[in-house]
C-alpha cells in the first residue's frame, strides 16, 4: 500500500543531483540546505551524542559535501605541502631574478653587520658578523641565526636541513632581501659561516695547520669551494665543520677560561660538536664514509692539540678500526680477495689524485696512533700489517703529477736508510722518523709486557734480542742516511728576505732523539760515566735543546711547530729534572745552576707553545708536577726564573715579567696538582722503578685526562767533566 504523502511538508522538489553527496549515496531525503543539510547535521548530532569509544574521536563537522556549481571547476586534487612548497620555489626564483637586478651579481660581503635579534631565548651579537651566542654561552654562526630569525620556526613545514645536513626550506611567509636568504635558497648548511669568513678559515687552514691539512688535496678542495653547496663535488660539511674548528687556532672567537684553567674555544667547540654528529651518523649509515673519515682525522689532530687526552684516545683506535674494513691498509688502498668478503667498503680509486689521498688519509691515521702510544701503550694496527706503500712528495700530490706509486712500505728492509729522491721529502721523512718511534714504543711493550720486574739500571740492555740493531738505527744509522738537502737542514732558515720553518723537517731532526731517549731511559746510570745508555741520552738531550736554540735566534712562531714538538720538548725536560737532583745531591751548585736553566728554557717553550694550543700548558704542569722534589731540596733563590729569559726578542709576549711563574713554596698547596712526582731511592741515587720499562709514568701516578709521553731527557753538560 502506498505510503500518504505528508501534507505538512512544503518544501520544495529538488532537482536532479541536488541533494548532498551524503544523502543522495545513502537514498535519504535531503533539504539541500548549506553547509550542511539537515539530515546529516541530525545523523552528526546523534553520533556525538554518545561518547567516542577509545582511540577514536567524532568528526568535528557533519560529513556532508555537495557537487560543484555549473560553470566552476573543482581544484586539483594536490597535496597541499607540495603544492607550497612549489609556490616557495617559484618565490625563490621571482625573488632572486628581483635581487640581481637591484643589487648586481656580487659576492656576499663578509663585513655585513645586523642588529642584535632574539628568538627564544639566542642573541645575535658579533663584532665580526658571523657568529652569535646566546645566553648559555654557547657561539652559533651567524648564517644559521639568521635564518631562524627568518624562518617561521611555529610553523610546522619550516625546516633548516634535510636529513644530509644540507639546508631545505619549506614553507618561508618572511621575504627579505637579506643575503643570509640567498645562502639558504642556494642549498648553504646553515650551521657554517659564511662563504667569506669560511673561506678566510680555509684558508688560515692551510696555510698554518701543521697536521691535518695534509690528507686534502689542496688546489682541487679550494676550486671545490666555488662549487654550489648542491652540487656532488662540493667538500662536505663534515670536513667544513673540522676545519673551522682546526683554524681555530690562528683565528680564536670567544675563548672562555673553565674553573680548571683549561680553555675553551667555543666558535671550536661548536663546529667540534657538528663534525661528532656527521661522525655518529655515518658509522649508523656508511653515508659518505671517506669524507667523513678525512673530517674524523681533523678533527683527532684538534683534540690532540688542545691536548685532550681521554678524546686523543677514543679516537686513535677509532679511526684505525674504521679504516681497517675499508682496506686502506692494503697496496693500492683496495683489495678484491680475503677473509670471505671481496672487496672493501669503498670502491677502488677513480683516479690518481683518489689514490694517493687515500694513502695520506691512511698514513695520518697510522701517525696519529703512533704518536698517541709514545707513552708505551700498544698500537691499533701493527706494522705488518700495514701494506699499504708511502705516499708520493707533497709536491706531486698538489700538482698530480702522473709519478709512478713510491715503491716502499714498511715491509722493506731498506726503509729507514734509503730514501729515493723522487719519493723524498720531509713529510715522508716524517712519516718514517714517527714509524721509527713506534717501533721503539713496540720493543718497550713487547719486551716487557710478561717480564717479572722493570727493567733495572745495572742491566745491560745490549744482551737484549734486537736492542742492538734498533739503538743503531734509532741513535745514528737514520739521521746519518738523510740526503744531503735534509741532512744539515733542521727546517729553520734565517734569510735576510725573510726566515721560513719547515715543521716536519724540524720533527724529523728531533723525533729519532726522543726515540733514543725513550728506548735508553730505564738503563741511565748518572754514577757509571761508561753507561752507554746515560751517553745516548745526554747526546740526544743535546741535539733536542741545540734544535730548540737554532728556532728561538729567529723570529719564527714556534707555535707552527706540530703539537709533537711539546712531547719532545717534556722528554728531555723530565730527564733533566732527575740530572738537577743528581747535582743537588753531590753538591755541584754551578752545573746545577746551568740545569735549571736549561729546564725552564724548556718550561717556557712549552707555555709559549700553550698561548696557542693547550697541550703545551698542559706538559707543562706535567712537568711541574714532577719538580717538586728538586724545588724543595735546591738552594737556589728562584729556580723556576734561572736562566730566564734567554732569547727575549724571539717571542715579545713570553717573557713579560707579569707572566712569570712563581717559585713553588714549601706548601704542597701551591705546587702543581695534577701528576705525581717519582719518587728516589734513599741513597740519593735516581732510580728507575717508577718508570715503565718504556719510559712512561706508571699508570696509577697519572690522572685520566693528563694521560702523555713517557718521560726522559738529559743536560747538555753532564759530561763536560767526565
Amino acid at each position: 500500500m502506498p505510503k500518504t504523502p505528508n501534507t505538512n511538508s512544503n518544501r520544495p522538489a529538488l532537482r536532479r543531483n541536488q541533494a548532498c553527496r551524503s544523502c543522495r549515496k545513502r537514498k535519504l531525503k535531503c533539504d539541500a540546505a548549506r553547509p550542511h543539510c539537515g539530515t546529516c547535521v541530525k545523523q552528526w548530532q546523534a553520533l556525538v551524542s554518545v561518547p567516542a569509544p577509545v582511540g577514536y574521536a567524532h568528526p568535528t563537522e557533519p560529513q556532508c559535501s555537495y557537487d560543484p556549481v555549473e560553470g566552476l571547476t573543482l581544484a586539483p586534487d594536490t597535496n597541499p605541502v607540495e603544492k607550497i612548497k612549489q609556490l616557495e620555489d617559484e618565490i625563490s626564483q621571482l625573488k632572486s631574478r628581483l635581487f640581481e637586478q637591484q643589487m648586481n651579481p656580487r659576492s656576499i660581503s663578509p663585513s655585513i653587520h645586523r642588529p642584535s635579534i632574539s628568538q627564544s631565548g639566542l642573541s645575535s651579537s658579533s663584532s665580526n658578523g658571523h657568529l652569535s651566542q646566546d645566553a648559555g654561552g654557547i657561539t652559533l654562526p651567524h648564517a644559521s641565526l639568521a635564518m631562524m630569525n627568518l624562518i617561521g620556526s611555529e610553523s610546522p613545514e619550516s625546516r633548516f636541513r634535510s636529513e644530509t645536513g644540507s639546508p631545505e626550506l619549506l614553507s618561508g611567509r618572511k621575504t627579505s632581501a637579506d643575503p643570509f636568504m640567498d645562502l639558504l635558497f642556494s642549498g648553504w648548511n646553515p650551521d657554517l659561516p659564511d662563504p667569506a669568513t669560511l673561506n678566510h678559515y680555509i684558508d688560515v687552514f692551510f696555510r698554518c695547520d701543521p697536521c691535518g691539512s695534509r690528507v686534502l688535496h689542496r688546489p682541487s678542495f679550494l676550486t671545490s669551494m666555488h662549487l654550489s653547496p648542491k652540487d656532488p663535488g662540493f667538500p662536505h660539511s663534515a670536513i667544513l665543520h673540522a676545519i673551522c674548528a682546526a683554524a681555530s687556532r690562528w683565528s680564536p672567537q670567544n675563548v672562555v677560561t673553565l674553573p680548571d684553567g683549561t680553555r675553551r674555544d667555543q666558535f671550536a667547540e661548536f663546529h667540534a660538536s657538528k663534525t661528532r654528529q656527521y661522525i655518529d651518523k655515518t658509522m649508523a649509515s656508511g653515508e659518505d664514509i671517506f669524507s667523513v673519515m678525512q673530517a674524523c682525522i681533523l678533527l683527532s689532530w684538534y683534540f690532540y692539540q688542545e691536548g685532550r687526552w681521554v678524546e686523543v684516545w677514543i679516537f686513535a683506535g677509532f679511526q684505525t678500526r674504521v679504516a681497517v674494513p675499508l682496506r686502506l691498509n692494503y697496496p693500492g688502498t683496495f683489495s678484491t680477495h680475503g677473509n670471505n668478503s671481496p672487496g672493501a667498503y669503498l670502491a677502488p680509486p677513480k683516479d690518481l689524485r683518489d689514490l694517493e689521498s687515500r694513502r695520506r688519509t691512511w698514513w695520518m691515521t697510522i701517525i696519529f696512533d703512533r704518536i698517541a702510544s709514545v707513552g708505551g701503550w700498544i698500537h691499533a694496527v701493527d706494522e705488518r700489517d700495514l701494506g699499504t706503500e708511502l705516499p708520493l712528495r707533497t709536491e706531486d700530490f698538489e700538482s698530480e703529477s702522473p709519478i709512478p706509486s713510491n715503491p716502499q712500505d714498511l715491509s722493506s728492509p731498506d726503509i729507514f736508510t734509503r730514501h729515493p729522491p723522487q719519493y723524498t721529502d720531509s713529510f715522508l721523512l716524517l712519516i718514517k722518523a714517527v714509524m721509527l718511534f713506534g717501533k721503539v714504543t713496540d720493543f718497550n711493550v713487547r719486551g716487557n709486557l710478561r717480564a717479572p720486574t722493570a727493567p733495572s739500571k745495572n742491566q745491560n740492555p745490549f744482551f737484549l734480542e734486537g736492542f742492538e740493531e734498533l739503538d743503531h738505527l734509532v741513535h745514528s744509522e737514520f739521521l746519518g742516511s738523510l740526503p744531503q738537502m735534509y741532512k744539515h737542514n733542521t727546517g729553520v732558515t734565517d734569510a735576510p728576505e725573510g726566515s721560513s720553518l719547515d715543521t716536519d723537517l724540524f720533527m724529523v731532526h728531533i723525533i729519532p732523539h726522543a726515540a733514543t731517549i725513550t728506548l735508553h731511559n730505564p738503563y741511565i746510570d748518572f754514577t757509571d760515566p761508561a753507561n752507554v745508555s746515560t751517553a745516548r741520552c745526554v747526546n740526544s738531550a743535546r741535539c733536542i735543546l741545540a734544535a730548540y736554540y737554532r728556532l728561538t735566534e729567529t723570529s719564527l712562531d714556534i707555535t707552527r711547530l706540530h703539537p709533537f714538538v711539546t712531547i719532545c720538548w717534556y722528554l728531555a725536560a723530565v730527564v733533566q729534572v732527575q740530572l738537577c737532583k743528581y747535582f743537588i745531591e753531590i753538591n755541584d751548585a754551578e752545573r746545577e745552576s746551568t740545569v735549571w736553566g736549561e729546564i725552564n728554557v724548556l718550561r717556557f717553550a712549552m707555555m709559549a707553545y700553550g698561548q696557542r694550543s693547550p697541550i703545551g700548558t698542559r706538559q707543562e704542569r706535567l712537568l711541574q708536577g714532577l719538580m717538586r722534589e728538586i724545588v724543595r731540596m735546591t738552594a737556589q733563590k728562584q729556580p723556576l726564573e734561572v736562566g730566564v729569559p734567554l732569547y727575549p726578542f724571539s717571542h715579545t709576549t713570553l717573557f713579560r715579567k707579569d707572566e712569570l711563574p712563581r717559585s713553588a713554596p714549601e706548601d704542597d698547596a701551591a705546587v702543581a696538582p695534577l701528576p705525581v712526582s717519582p719518587p728516589y731511592d734513599e741513597e740519593g741515587l735516581i732510580v728507575q722503578a717508577t718508570i715503565t720499562p718504556s719510559g712512561a709514568i706508571p699508570v696509577s701516578s697519572w690522572p685520566m685526562a693528563e694521560m702523555s709521553a713517557s718521560p726522559s731527557g738529559y743536560s747538555k753538560y753532564i759530561f763536560d767533566d767526565w
